[in-house]
């Protein structure tokens, strides 16, 4: 998710100016052999601290000939321009379409001098939504990328994308030519089947096979484009498209590959190795001089995936690594694993940083795209739906063929700067920001609601698939898609509403830094119907010594009554 207009080759000394925004967005992505159903599947955190979470939704549409399309920059809403609409478009939920092709993204910025384009029009956010209405595979939604760019020009820095539809899963990294120039360079491979890829604001795609055209599509002029810019004059074979176009530094490493490295230890083997990468040590050699220390681009997880590990992978601080945000004297007394921002810092003069994990609280909504070739196609793909932090939110089954967006979600309820009672952007915030108070005993009282509807949601999936395919086969589309969008609108308008009473649950529950006692499910009363005495939970051993530490005699108790 870009919320700034480049990332650049300095991004620390770019955060320094910047401090009200940060490095954005996590995607993860699995082939059918790294799952445990056989569906593949992506993920997507769009974080910005500008970014409303809501469902988008463009439904199917034929246009007469002549019909043009205004095009405006996802990230301002700056009008671009206009390009010819299609004789049809395809029917798109969020990031997902009705073919159960999705599409996610992360910024990583790359070589300054490329990130303008004059009389450019497709900015990245609009050739998402622009290819998910023009293509029906991932392979299609590449060439309509390519092309859209090509002919109309690259408004955006350099991007990641993450492609998917039931069969295979692919990253395409692309990068405009800068001013003078139209277009862009760009790489895209599928990931192997049986092994998950992962990109985080850094470009990912290091060399690439040249005559593999199954696994690996490239523009024609990607590495005769660096020659002719003198940035590159090794052989083709050694040609990377990362370390050339948006080479890793401290701030790549740190603050944006290490967020690939935490979810991939979370679900393979051998990640320690990469621990000091990921701290922002980047080796280099070799007769290009590039990174030699770099993760690979793809790994093996070590069992086939589920839905949940997914979302498990978006759920991550660094817990049980050497970044771990909760056990620093910064987590504060409730091990808060977040930190306000701006990113980096400084105490007398010395430069500091702060971690940037895959969770985070600027999230506006993030997703898990699912995508089941057994099933006919507004069935087979879910959009599993998330707004605000990805730690704390709940995954609600959107099916890719609904023709109605919940209320809870809906584009126009409420915005960053309008409350609404019936957004679930707004309920599911204010719970957060709520438990960031009481961090380490409110995380466990969400989890509980979170797994309680996640796993609610897991089981009853299959029965709704079941009901939606009899209906698809005996009654038609129609009303299969009726059926699900009554289902998918239900559950997010409810997980909402069970929402909002945990937050009421929360209130009363940590009222004034104290604990009510709980009984059989109820707060605790006296015989007399009370309020039973509130536990006064007061600070760990550890926060009273740093207060003494810091100091001194200043808080000692002295003389001998009480």
């Amino acid at each position: 998710m870009k919320r700034i207009s480049m990332l650049g080759m300095l991004i620390i000394s770019f955060l320094i100016i910047n401090q009200q925004v940060s490095t954005a967005c996590t995607n993860f992505l699995i082939t059918k052999g790294a799952s445990i159903d056989g569906s593949t599947m992506i993920t997507y955190a769009a974080d910005s601290h500008t970014l409303y979470g809501e469902l988008y939704y463009q439904p199917a549409a034929d246009y007469p000939e002549g019909a043009m399309r205004k095009i405006y920059e996802w990230d301002t809403g700056t009008y671009l321009g206009e390009i010819p609409q299609p004789a049809h478009t395809y029917s798109v939920i969020g990031n997902m379409n009705e073919f159960q092709v999705a599409i996610g993204e992360t910024t990583y910025g790359g070589r300054s001098e490329l990130a303008s384009q004059s009389g450019a029009i497709m900015d990245y956010g609009s050739l998402i939504y622009v290819t998910l209405q023009r293509a029906k595979t991932a392979r299609e939604a590449i060439q309509v990328m390519t092309d859209l760019v090509a002919e109309f020009g690259y408004y955006s820095s350099g991007e990641s994308f993450s492609i998917s539809d039931p069969e295979e899963v692919w990253i395409l990294e692309m990068i405009g030519k800068g001013e003078g120039e139209k277009g862009a360079v760009w790489v895209a491979q599928r990931i192997p089947d049986g092994f998950i890829s992962g990109h985080a604001n850094q470009a990912r795609i290091t060399t690439f096979p040249l005559s593999d055209s199954k696994n690996c599509l490239y523009a024609k002029d990607v590495i005769s484009f660096a020659r002719e810019k003198g940035w590159y004059k090794g052989t083709n074979k050694d040609f990377s498209f990362s370390d050339v176009y948006a080479p890793v530094d401290f701030g790549g490493a740190r603050f944006c590959d290490a967020r690939v490295w935490a979810g991939f230890n979370k679900v393979a083997s051998g990640m320690q190795s990469y621990t000091e990468y990921a701290k922002g040590t980047v080796e280099h050699g070799g007769e290009n001089n590039f990174p030699t220390n770099r993760m690979p681009l793809w790994v093996k997880p070590n069992k086939q995936l589920s839905v949940q590990d997914v979302m498990g992978m978006m759920r991550d601080h660094f817990e049980g690594t050497d970044l771990d945000m909760t056990q620093d004297i910064g987590a504060g007394p409730y091990q808060l694993p977040y930190r306000w921002r701006g990113l980096t810092w400084q105490v007398d003069s010395v430069e500091y940083c702060n971690e940037r994990a895959i969770s985070t609280q600027q999230t506006g909504f993030s997703f898990v795209a699912q995508s089941r070739n057994w099933l006919p196609d507004p069935i087979g793909g879910i959009l599993w739906f998330g707004v605000d932090d990805a730690y704390s939110t709940c995954y609600v089954p959107m099916y890719c063929g609904i023709t109605e967006i919940p209320e809870c979600f809906k584009v126009g309820n409420g915005d960053m700067l309008t409350f609404s009672e019936t957004s679930a952007f707004w309920t599911f915030s204010t719970v957060a920001n709520y438990a960031y108070l009481r961090y380490s005993d409110m995380i466990q009282d969400i989890q509980l609601v979170q797994k309680e509807l996640e796993d609610k949601f897991v089981a009853y999936i299959p029965v709704i698939d079941k009901a939606a395919e009899d209906l698809y086969t005996n009654k038609g589309k129609k009303q299969a898609r009726k059926f699900i969008t009554q289902y998918s609108v239900n559950e997010a308008n409810n997980a909402t509403k069970h929402w909002k009473k945990l937050g009421q649950y929360l209130m009363v529950k940590y009222t004034d830094g104290n604990i009510k006692r709980e009984k059989d499910g109820k707060f605790e009363r006296t015989e007399t119907g009370m309020p039973a005495s509130p536990i006064f939970a007061g600070y760990p051993d550890w926060w009273y010594k740093a207060i003494v530490n810091a100091t001194g005699d200043h808080f000692k108790v002295t003389g001998s009554s009480h």
